[in-house]
């Protein structure tokens, strides 16, 4: 395309020269640029593209995108807002690929990666073809690849929808965060069903208020638009059981859909059972009333199983189908994952990292745990503080016992992160090992027949951020080995 057909689509623009060059690229990065790039200059929250164009120019860039003047030998289009800009252009660069393919975004506090993949599972237990966007990986039919944040910048999220859709994808499942929205990311994506999972204390270090954070994830239901067409309908799905669900409700103009365990929904589940073989429980929707069994526990993946459901069955995937790819679904990487090397205990690593998502782990681990339950957990440096007394506290009154240690402590010291946490526990129930890697080895030299161990925060993570360092480090492979040396010492 040449630049004059897609600053088109921007509206208000102003442009220094006449020249329409071919552009072969879009790029946000200078060190990404190649000969034809247009350079889109994005204020981030470290660097300023704008102080990149030379750079860009001298690798290629035939035209720039700018919020102010810049001299350069290319075409400089001066733009409101360059984020907004990238958005609109990438959509129209890439063919508008949402616009073809069924997508489905999933956001909420907890409950976002493991919602996603179980409706990635059913999709492919129904034979489609599908693609993920979210915290683990973008995933293209069986092919995976690494990212840097939960939902990705607009030129990232049309490329990958764009590859998705040429590889012959018809599904998409995306986690979309709060800060994903606040940034505009997801803008220009033609989003057919909005998930919902819960919402609870967490980045209140960048929203400043329960409110603001709340608000964020509304921008996700407004998007859905506000016109009907029957041939790719929008649904809103809320959790009915969580009290922002009604304020959802209200900005969202699309038909709504719930699910709940407490109050009436459209999909319920009753009379539930949990087992150390997995959970049971009946479904009831539409006035019929289905067995459904999860090799899964906890309260929280009955949640996300229902989430699930109701994804799917608006989709036009028959119940039937349905439940018999619940009954497949194995788990999610770092979600409840299980450390198994043949020890008479218990080893669970969770990405629980905020304080409800800690609690609904260790009381679904207080259920199939038969002597103590023990707890690490630390919290992340330079994030939300506010929520490290909560976690704290939870862990402490949750956990037979607790061992606070580092997370991804970043720039600030573990020991104030630590104090944070102990600032509001009122026992004595737990102990202070700031190596992570010696908190796990301790407390698999410590741990009984019985035990449950929780290794929570970090879940599917392969790496720990120390200063502004980050190192290898992956807790179930660190699990293992702990729990390999318990057994050779044994023996």
């Amino acid at each position: 395309m040449n630049l004059n057909e897609l600053v088109q689509h921007i509206h208000h623009y102003d442009i220094s020269s006449e020249k329409n060059p071919f552009i072969t690229q879009l790029d946000n990065d200078s060190r990404t640029v190649k000969s034809g790039s247009l350079f889109f200059c994005i204020k981030g929250f470290t660097v300023d593209g704008h102080d990149y164009v030379q750079q860009a120019v001298a690798n290629g860039a035939v035209a720039i995108i700018a919020e102010k003047p810049i001299k350069a030998e290319v075409p400089v289009v001066i733009v409101r807002d360059t984020n907004r800009a990238l958005a609109i252009i990438a959509d129209v660069f890439y063919g508008q690929p949402s616009h073809s393919l069924h997508v489905i975004s999933v956001t909420g506090t907890n409950g976002k990666t493991t919602t996603s993949h179980y409706i990635d599972h059913i999709f492919r237990y129904h034979s489609k073809k599908t693609g993920m966007i979210g915290t683990i990986h973008i995933k293209i039919d069986d092919e995976t690849y690494p990212v840097k944040n939960t939902t990705p910048d607009p030129l990232l999220l049309q490329q990958s929808l764009h590859k998705m859709k040429s590889k012959g994808v018809e599904m998409v499942v995306m986690e979309v965060s709060s800060h994903a929205l606040d940034l505009g990311r997801v803008r220009g994506c033609d989003i057919d069903i909005a998930v919902f999972t819960n919402l609870s204390h967490d980045h209140l270090d960048y929203h400043k208020s329960m409110a603001e954070y709340r608000n964020a994830k509304g921008l996700l239901f407004s998007s859905l638009g506000n016109t009907y067409n029957i041939e790719k309908p929008k649904v809103a799905i809320l959790n009915e059981d969580d009290n922002a669900s009604e304020y959802y409700k209200k900005v969202s103009s699309a038909p709504i859909m719930t699910y709940g365990i407490e109050r009436n929904s459209d999909f319920m589940a009753k009379n539930i059972r949990y087992t150390a073989e997995g959970t049971y429980f009946d479904l009831h929707y539409e006035g019929k009333i289905s067995p459904v069994k999860l090799k899964l526990v906890g309260k929280f993946n009955v949640y996300n199983i229902l989430a699930a459901i109701t994804s799917c069955y608006v989709s036009k995937i028959p119940m039937e189908t349905i439940l018999k790819a619940i009954g497949t679904i194995k788990g999610v990487p770092g979600r409840f994952e299980l450390v198994n090397e043949g020890q008479p205990f218990t080893v669970i690593v969770d990405y629980a990292h905020t304080p409800d998502s800690l609690e609904n782990v260790l009381k679904a681990a207080k259920q199939i745990t038969t002597n103590r339950l023990i707890c690490i957990v630390g919290c992340g440096g330079d994030r939300d503080r506010t929520k490290r007394p909560l976690m704290g506290r939870i862990a402490v009154e949750c956990a037979d016992w607790t061992i606070f240690t580092s997370d991804n402590p970043r720039t600030e010291k573990v020991e104030k992160i630590i104090a944070d946490m102990e600032s509001e526990v009122c026992n004595s129930k737990y102990e202070v090992i700031v190596d992570r890697e010696k908190a796990i080895f301790h407390a698999m030299k410590s741990a009984q027949k019985g035990d449950c161990i929780i290794i929570a925060g970090k879940g599917h993570e392969t790496y720990q951020v120390i200063g502004k360092e980050i190192i290898s480090f992956d807790d179930r492979k660190v699990a293992k080995a702990a729990i390999k040396a318990k057994l050779r010492k044994q023996n």
